[in-house]
């Protein structure tokens, strides 16, 4: 079984460290980690260092860090453009696609989306995704936060793919370029015809993952998962 993973703002530079705060509540109080058994820190920027617990208290432990790694940056990148989905739907979506392997996740009010973002209830979801992205992070014991980026529009967005379900060629058959990734994941009501022409004046490439129709929080997952296995990730 992996070691639990809890995230701190960086690796301390000496060899002892004492784990407070919410991370250390939720390694002492809540997984009743004790004296001797072992876990990982991790600064979600590729550095990670197995450990010892060496004490347990309430809401803390000290512990020693026995062994340092980096794991470099996923290179190609995949960025998935996430049309808002409505309700718990995007949490499922950053979720998921989090323990896939996604590097970065930019929230995308399509003109079909449901839900908008205004004012102050913009900055509200995108906390809750970042912190939702933070928590399946660390529950897939990753080394790399995924980056998830402000809300951006269709004129902001260039991306390489757009998972349509009247696209000729398949995610799977599709030559891959060099370099980072971008697919677009349309909302509930499927992507406009005019971005999907607003796309493909930018170069993307429309594309379909199979017969059938997925729903706006499985689909990037879906496709995450095609790109994974094709660039050797998985």
């Amino acid at each position: 079984m992996s070691l639990a993973l809890f995230w701190v703002e960086e690796l301390p530079v000496g060899d002892l460290f004492t784990l407070d705060g919410p991370e250390g509540r939720h390694a002492a109080d809540v997984q009743r980690l004790r004296v001797g058994e072992r876990l990982l820190l991790g600064d979600g920027a590729g550095a990670t260092a197995e450990c010892v617990v060496l004490t347990v208290s309430k809401g803390e432990l000290g512990v020693r860090l026995e062994q340092r790694l980096f794991t470099p940056a996923p290179d190609p990148r995949l960025i998935v453009v996430q049309g808002l989905p409505k309700g718990d739907r995007a949490e499922l979506a950053v979720q998921a696609m989090t323990e896939v392997g996604v590097d970065e996740i930019v929230p995308w009010q399509a003109s079909r989306s449901i839900t908008h973002w205004k004012a102050e209830r913009a900055q509200k979801s995108l906390e809750k995704w970042r912190s939702v992205a933070r928590e399946a992070a660390k529950q897939s014991r990753r080394a790399w936060f995924p980056t998830v980026s402000e809300l951006a529009t269709t004129a902001r967005v260039t991306p390489t793919f757009v998972l349509h379900e009247e696209a000729d060629i398949a995610l799977s058959t599709v030559p891959l370029p060099a370099g980072d990734i971008t697919l677009v994941v349309g909302p509930e009501g499927g992507i406009d015809s005019n971005e999907v022409l607003d796309f493909a004046d930018r170069g993307a490439v429309p594309v379909r993952l199979g017969p059938n129709v997925l729903r706006t929080s499985t689909a990037g997952v879906a496709a995450l998962s095609v790109l994974s296995a094709r660039l050797g990730r998985w």
